[in-house]
């Protein structure tokens, strides 16, 4: 039998192990929101009824997948991420709370929100309630929408520093945190580890408004970036190249903290693809994001063992041959159900030089409203096309979201497990 490291470890290099490799919860888009971790932990009988699930990343209300529910599973991958989240406090000192849902759950001591008339709730910087609010929950919702903080544009006097406050040289105390946590994974667990150091994600629309922020400078409006990336390209350039020189030194200050015992180290998360197509053309891509890209991944290749990852959404046919270029060895959510996106497409023209980590079931469709019969060909499909001579982590086409039927997710797991196992059925 295989550890879960072994068995990633042989995927990732296009090798068939005991069974396929699942994921569930390592990195920012391979989680559960926590109502659905809390009903799954329910229909296993995990918990006794009310126990609340810890929010490990409030921006999205990711629950936490303890060992326990790991194990049940047959997750075969960790995570670890930033000390901070995406609102800048750290997840520590816990404190009960509830989604609008009813589900319970427990928070960050920083978390601290201020409850708005029509129902909405407001979220703030680092937890600052003397701040400008970052972030807001409309009424039964189920996630914090980033409030844009737009300072004034003076064309005359832009300066891609602004854009930069969020880029500086890794801490001491952030470096001590990670070597920490990956030695602590390391030895107390057989996971193949995933890290998101933070830092390396050029343009990820999610960190422009930088929600952690009390007062951010330079260009936080959403439109206004995606404007800025035709008309101010050379503003944008100019911060890449600041960015990724602060990324390179912190990659090498972090290797040498936690040397080679991570499996695989989540890049970036910025969004290239709509449901029908790339937003941007390949030329676009090669032109400003992947001279960045592949300087990282060059940097990782030459010095480490550790496999790129990028997460991106959409239709992108025309752009995986440049992120194969820019040196990616691992692509999320492989979100077939957008156009052009054939499963057995992109395995036939792609997997010998690329790994799938997703995919197994459509998540816009089938696992919320499918029956459990339907969710059930459907992993057997995914398994037996990306799972051909490894190359796949399964994982579902971005975060299990809230409101799935507990019976579906139920069905989900138990399919991963009837058919994960080699020769694939």
């Amino acid at each position: 039998m295989l550890t879960s490291r072994e068995r990633v470890h042989l995927a990732l290099n296009h090798q068939e192990a005991d069974r396929v490799p699942l994921d569930l919860g390592a990195a920012p888009t391979t989680g559960m929101h926590a109502s659905s971790v809390y009903l799954l932990r329910q229909a296993l009988k995990l918990d006794p009824p009310g126990t609340p699930v810890k929010i490990i990343e409030p921006y999205q209300l990711l629950g936490e997948i303890k060992p326990d529910l790991q194990e049940a599973l047959g997750v075969d991958v960790i995570g670890l991420w930033p000390a901070k989240g995406l609102f800048g406090f750290r997840n520590e000192g816990w404190k009960a709370w509830e989604l609008p849902d009813g589900t319970p759950v427990e928070v960050p001591e920083a978390f601290n929100t201020t409850p708005e008339p029509d129902g909405g709730i407001l979220m703030y910087p680092e937890g600052d309630q003397s701040a400008p609010p970052s972030g807001r929950m409309p009424k039964g919702g189920f996630y914090f929408d980033t409030i844009v903080r737009q300072p004034p544009i003076d064309e005359d006097h832009l300066d891609p520093m602004d854009n930069m406050e969020e880029f500086g040289h890794i801490s001491d105390a952030d470096l001590a945190y990670f070597g920490r946590e990956v030695d602590r994974l390391w030895n107390g667990t057989d996971k193949a580890l995933l890290v998101n150091f933070g830092g390396t994600a050029f343009g990820d629309i999610a960190l422009v408004p930088a929600p952690w922020l009390k007062y951010p400078k330079g260009i936080r409006d959403v439109e206004e970036w995606y404007v800025s990336l035709a008309a101010r390209r050379d503003y944008i350039y100019r911060l890449f190249e600041m960015q990724c020189e602060v990324a390179l030194s912190n990659l090498q200050k972090l290797h040498r903290v936690v040397g080679n015992k991570l499996t695989c180290c989540y890049l970036t998360g910025t969004d290239f693809g709509t449901q029908r197509a790339p937003f941007i053309s390949a030329k676009a891509y090669r032109d400003l994001y992947r001279p960045f890209h592949k300087a990282i991944n060059d940097w990782i290749h030459a010095n480490t063992t550790w496999k790129c990852f990028i997460h991106t959404d959409g239709s992108l046919i025309p752009l995986i041959p440049e992120f194969i270029d820019a040196g990616f060895d691992i692509m999320n959510p492989v979100q077939w159900t957008a156009e052009g996106m054939e499963p057995q497409m992109l395995k036939d023209r792609f997997g010998d030089r690329l790994n799938f980590w997703g995919a197994i079931v459509d998540t816009q469709g089938t696992l919320p409203f499918g029956t459990p019969e339907e969710i059930r060909k459907e992993v057997q499909r995914s398994i037996r096309i990306f799972g051909r001579s490894g190359g796949y982590v399964i994982n579902t086409i971005h975060n299990v979201q809230p409101g799935i039927p507990v019976e579906n997710l139920v069905a989900l797991y138990e399919a991963i497990n009837e058919f994960r196992t080699y020769p694939l059925s």
